[in-house]
């Protein structure tokens, strides 16, 4: 897999030239190679790929994503076969147990609260309501019978954006969550289905007209580091800017750490995957999860 992420915003054409993405714009040709892209962001709706650009991003497994006439993103390119052993994996994914996805769904609750708590930390805001979220982490239950997910969501928003915030009013602070999320759900699908998983069949998410229900169970520990962003950038604005998007999209090129190691963001979704299979599928107890502490490369 590359390490690159692409965002473009100006072309009218892109099309495959040898092992290169050719992005037409104007009298301007641009080569990109293909080997090195892990992230490819297309922001403008009037643009046109090619059939054979599009088959050889997903051969490559490049994690793409195509932004509507709203620059958020509004389809993701993955391939129908991402693994040699896609079927097995499967079949495997079908039949794991009730009460292994009831524990791990627990352990990620915790982890995402977790997660909050110490990103209130990093932004100082008040000591009592990081305690309350601890607290909540600690009083999670198997399905989450008492909403400590849900009330610790409600104080944590509050604290980090003020008591006026409300989650997807349309404002820009909603509109920069929603945009990084959508970024980390695709190069999480794209991992998953590289994997020879299934995004749409997951652990807790279970909507029926959900794609990428798997994506969303993995994708809660990491909501808190584009939190983190969107408070410490964006907080003052009125409009969503592309400086904004093309902040958003990098995070995914920083590390952060995961099992006392730093890793990058995408090796770190990369491993946190894997605990979750193997907690899944094997009687280990595997799961570990990422802090949301970015680090530059």
């Amino acid at each position: 897999m590359g390490h690159r992420v692409i965002y473009i915003e100006k072309c009218e054409y892109l099309k495959l030239y040898l092992d290169n993405i050719k992005v037409q714009y104007n009298d301007i040709d641009l080569l990109l190679p293909i080997s090195d892209i892990q992230i490819l962001v297309i922001d403008n709706y009037k643009s046109s790929l090619s059939i054979p650009l599009i088959n050889k991003l997903t051969e490559n497994n490049i994690c793409t994503i195509i932004c509507g006439i709203d620059h958020i993103p509004k389809s993701y390119i993955l391939p129908m076969n991402g693994h040699f052993s896609q079927s097995g994996n499967i079949n495997k994914q079908i039949m794991w147990e009730d009460q292994k996805k009831k524990i791990l769904h627990q352990k990620i609750v915790k982890a995402k609260i977790y997660n909050q708590a110490e990103i209130l930390k990093r932004n100082n805001r008040k000591f009592e309501v990081i305690l309350k979220l601890y607290q909540f982490m600690d009083e999670v239950e198997l399905d989450d019978v008492t909403n400590r997910e849900g009330l610790a969501a409600k104080m944590y928003f509050r604290e980090m954006f003020g008591d006026d915030f409300v989650r997807f009013d349309e404002d820009v602070i909603n509109a920069g969550l929603n945009y990084g999320y959508s970024i980390f759900r695709a190069l999480i699908s794209s991992i998953i289905v590289a994997k020879g998983y299934l995004p749409n069949l997951g652990i807790f998410h279970r909507g029926k007209q959900n794609m990428f229900n798997l994506s969303d169970d993995i994708i809660e520990v990491f909501r808190p580091i584009v939190d983190h962003y969107v408070c410490n950038h964006m907080m003052e604005d009125i409009l969503f800017k592309q400086e904004h998007r093309e902040a958003l999209i990098q995070l995914t090129s920083k590390k952060i750490e995961i099992d006392g190691r730093k890793q990058t963001v995408s090796n770190a979704i990369y491993v946190y995957i894997e605990s979750i299979i193997k907690e899944l599928e094997t009687d280990e107890v595997a799961y570990i999860f990422p802090l949301p502490i970015l680090y530059d490369l």
